[in-house]
């Protein structure tokens, strides 16, 4: 198989659906260009800001993408290419971009607030609550894991450290000048952008690398980039979004689109043949634990966001769905960027497709899937006539800047659910009299951001960061499970057509929940056999995760019954 042919082939799948899929998902749920979006209705210039579709979409793709669409394929290769390719494309199309458009359809509709506030709407206050809990937890497992991979980069990669410093500085500039000394953002961009561009040389001049700078071993230096990196999350979270969080991720947007397109144009010309096997079994073995994995349900678990994430439900109804200026806005935003991820997972299945099977298994051993992602694009542009090297660190380096958009994204989610958990519903967002001290004390931006970071922060210099990878990417998607079904829930209240919905929440229940099982029976087996630090945080954050899950379902199940009854 060519990887040119299906890198087109998904492509053309890819712009099919949005023009007529996605248009039929948009009068599915009624989008409505005239109706004013919680941006204008609740203003506060901090974090509902109207904001043009380009630079959200910048914002919403660099938040959602990250490694995951690139990891996730990348690790699911052991699947073979055609599996991974199949569940990249006909999982983004057909549940990652509906999951992506409903969460931001149901937040716009509800003042901006997360896909909680619907669930409580459904299922009742202790449904929401359960659910809010479900997403923080899950929240915290994101930016525990990525502060790991983040200081991990800057230790094995100091360009890194020195280039995503830089980045911060930039952000902060455009944004002072775009938001408070009205200069045309076209005009900004022409200056910024090429600056976000220079960083990533001037890193490659002047790395900054800590343990030779503190003459301290790799363990020290990791810890105090997870210290620096806890600061930052904390000022990101904080800070109004159009002073860094909204410039950042603009700004980083055009390096990973940068990536893109040397990916792309680097496959075209390069036209490789994928010499990784197409299917290589329902079990297949793991290069990096040696463990047999089963094809159903860890495929659709590792490929992750790119097919779908409930992640990105957290992003689209947190702060996406605040900043939305039109209705309209949102298909090209949320199903549009589901669809140009599922691109970016294609190029990285691709990237490492043109190994054997044999490589593919030792280099995952000893190198890891950031590393072999960007070896393999690199070689696709060396075609291009661009050296090899520097391909790698490019490519390196912007992989590392949407690692920490990620991060600080996720920060800031983590606080908004935490808000949501202290405050009522009808009271979110603002300070009446009438709420208990001590749960608005809770509720201060400032108290939900520290709880995020002291836990996120206790995870890693507690010693538990090695476990939370597996767990992280089973609550993910068992997230969008979840989510799907408080969108079910609201389309049948509401007597829209519920298969759009319906279906996907079916089978990502099955899928994700299957998951879950499977991994706390694994990590029970090895806490049995070898005692807890072998598996027993995995166990019980698993048993944890799937109580919470049947619980919300059982709700679920109870609200859909009273829904169907009082529709007849």
């Amino acid at each position: 198989m060519n990887g040119a042919i299906l890198l087109l082939t998904g492509c053309g799948i890819f712009a099919a659906a949005y023009f007529f899929y996605g248009r039929f998902v948009e009068r599915v749920f009624g989008v409505d260009p005239g109706r004013p979006t919680p941006a204008h209705t609740m203003r506060d210039g901090i974090d509902y800001v109207p904001t043009r579709p380009a630079v959200l979409f910048g914002h919403h793709f660099a938040s959602i993408a990250g490694a995951g669409p690139i990891v996730g394929p990348v690790l699911a290769a052991q699947f073979g290419w055609l599996a991974v390719a199949l569940w990249v494309v006909f999982g983004c199309v057909l549940i990652g971009t509906v999951h992506d458009l409903a969460a931001m359809f149901l937040s716009v509709r509800h003042q901006g607030r997360s896909i909680g506030t619907v669930i409580e709407a459904l299922m009742g206050y202790w449904g929401r609550m359960l659910f809010l809990f479900f997403c923080w937890f899950t929240l915290i497992l994101v930016v525990a894991e990525f502060l790991r991979l983040v200081a991990r980069t800057f230790i094995t990669t100091p360009e890194v450290a020195t280039a995503s410093l830089l980045f911060i500085a930039v952000a902060v500039v455009f944004g002072q000048v775009v938001y408070r000394k009205g200069m045309n953002i076209a005009k900004a961009s022409l200056i910024f952008v090429p600056l976000t561009f220079a960083c990533v040389y001037v890193g490659t001049l002047w790395p900054l690398n800590l343990q030779q700078l503190l003459g301290c071993s790799e363990t020290a230096a990791s810890q105090v980039w997870i210290v620096v990196l806890l600061l930052y999350c904390f000022a990101a979270s904080v800070l109004p979004v159009w002073l860094l969080l909204q410039p950042r991720d603009y700004l980083n947007s055009y390096l990973l689109y940068a990536m893109m397109a040397l990916g792309l144009v680097g496959i075209l010309v390069a036209m490789p043949q994928l010499r990784l096997d197409a299917f290589t079994g329902w079990r297949a073995v793991n290069p990096a634990s040696g463990a047999s994995d089963p094809l159903l349900p860890l495929l659709f678990v590792t490929v992750a966001c790119g097919a779908c994430s409930g992640f990105h439900a957290l992003v689209a109804s947190g702060t996406t769905a605040k900043q939305v200026d039109k209705e309209s806005h949102m298909r090209p935003i949320a199903y549009g960027g589901m669809l140009i991820e599922g691109v970016l997972a294609l190029i990285a299945l691709i990237a490492v497709g043109v190994m054997t099977q044999s490589d593919y298994a030792s280099a995952m051993k000893s190198r890891g899937a950031v590393a072999l992602f960007a070896d393999g694009v690199a070689g696709f542009t060396d075609k291009l006539g661009l050296p090899h090297h520097a391909g790698v660190v490019f490519i390196s380096l912007a992989l590392a800047a949407f690692l920490m958009t990620t991060l600080d994204t996720a920060t800031r989610l983590a606080r908004f659910t935490w808000q949501e958990l202290f405050l009522p519903r009808e009271v979110y967002g603002s300070e009446p009299s009438a709420t208990p001290p001590a749960r608005l004390f809770f509720a201060n931006r400032y108290i939900a951001t520290a709880v995020a970071v002291f836990v996120s922060g206790w995870l890693l210099l507690g010693g538990g960061s090695k476990s939370l990878w597996p767990i992280f990417a089973s609550s993910n998607q068992l997230l969008a499970a979840l989510t799907l079904l408080g969108c079910l829930l609201w389309m049948i209240r509401h007597k829209r057509p519920v298969a759009v919905v319906l279906l996907p929440m079916l089978f990502m229940i099955f899928t994700s929940g299957s998951a879950v099982v499977t991994i706390f029976l694994r990590n029970a087996k090895a806490w049995s056999a070898e005692g807890f630090k072998a598996g027993g945080v995995m166990t019980l954050t698993a048993g944890v995760l799937f109580v919470m899950a049947l619980t919300l379902i059982a709700l679920g199940g109870v609200s859909l019954r009273r829904a169907t009854l009082k529709n007849k």
